[in-house]
């Protein structure tokens, strides 16, 4: 009988590691792409992504985002190393360091995790605000958020930015596809004013920070990956921990014991996540465009 030829991904997976691939496990990975443990022949493992080589840019924008973390992030908060991407025939590839997640045990130890990876985020917030680019708010290239394109023209004014390159292309994408909302264009005229007071540095932000994108390693430091990273109001970051729920208040309380957040932070929570909840709706339908209506009228009341 004559032997199967070998897997074409597994030998460019082989050429890009230099070490053969000597298993390859499907496992949990979001709902964009598929997502595969590969044990190595040198006894390492590593995370693969997979999808159409089509959607190759999207692997390429979360590498360079994990990259920019990686820059400003401390000794204890884990960013996962991108180690190779490119496309195989018909397949994009990217593929990551491992990393070993912890169960879901709580308590005392779990406690302190959280607490260790919400100052991680205040410190790489803050360390990366100190070296912000001097274009102001933005990133320099357009990326994406989930598997939405992200706009990222660069602002000089934090609110003109939200408005114009966040929640603008959102609300009109809900127009296009027929699911227009109330009050659009006053939300949009006011909010440059409403943030005008707002003076905050550009930090550079993860920007898809829900419970799914974070987690504990089994060693006991806390790891955030799947970023759609822009240079931004480092708040965005904190509002959307609190959209979906799954980060404990010890996360919170870590962030605040390394950098406060200024004042009316809680009020512009809603704010900053309308974005969210207009992606989510553009995206996947639901009661998301229910709940962004809803939050348009509470802003604009």
């Amino acid at each position: 009988m004559a032997a199967e030829p070998p897997d074409p991904l597994n030998l460019w997976l082989q050429r890009q590691l230099g070490q053969v691939v000597v298993g390859r496990t499907p496992v949990g990975g979001g709902c964009i792409h598929q997502a595969w443990r590969l044990e190595l022949a040198g006894g390492g493992t590593v995370f693969a992504k997979t999808n159409t080589a089509a959607c190759l840019p999207l692997l390429e924008a979360e590498a360079e985002g994990l990259q920019q973390l990686a820059r400003h992030a401390p000794t204890g908060l884990v960013i996962p190393e991108p180690l190779v991407w490119g496309v195989e025939g018909e397949q994009a590839v990217l593929v990551l360091g491992w990393l070993d997640l912890a169960g879901a045990a709580g308590g005392v130890v779990a406690r302190d995790g959280w607490f260790r990876l919400g100052h991680g985020l205040a410190v790489l917030h803050r360390s990366s605000a100190a070296s912000a680019p001097a274009q102001g708010y933005g990133w320099g290239a357009d990326n994406f958020i989930g598997s939405a394109p992200q706009t990222n023209s660069w602002r000089p004014d934090w609110g003109v930015f939200f408005a114009e390159c966040r929640l603008a292309p959102q609300l009109a994408w809900a127009a296009r596809r027929g699911q227009p909302l109330r009050g659009t264009e006053e939300l949009l005229a006011r909010l440059p004013q409403w943030l005008a007071g707002h003076c905050c540095q550009p930090a550079l932000v993860h920007g898809d920070l829900w419970c799914g994108n974070a987690a504990l390693l089994a060693d006991g430091r806390g790891a955030i990956f799947d970023p759609a990273c822009y240079w931004g109001d480092r708040e965005v970051d904190l509002a959307m921990a609190q959209l979906f729920g799954g980060f404990p208040p010890a996360f919170f309380e870590g962030y605040g014991a390394a950098w406060p957040l200024e004042p009316g932070a809680a009020e512009r929570v809603g704010l900053y996540n309308l974005y969210h909840l207009l992606n989510h709706a553009n995206l996947f339908g639901g009661s998301y465009g229910q709940r962004a209506q809803a939050s348009i009228d509470a802003q604009l009341a």
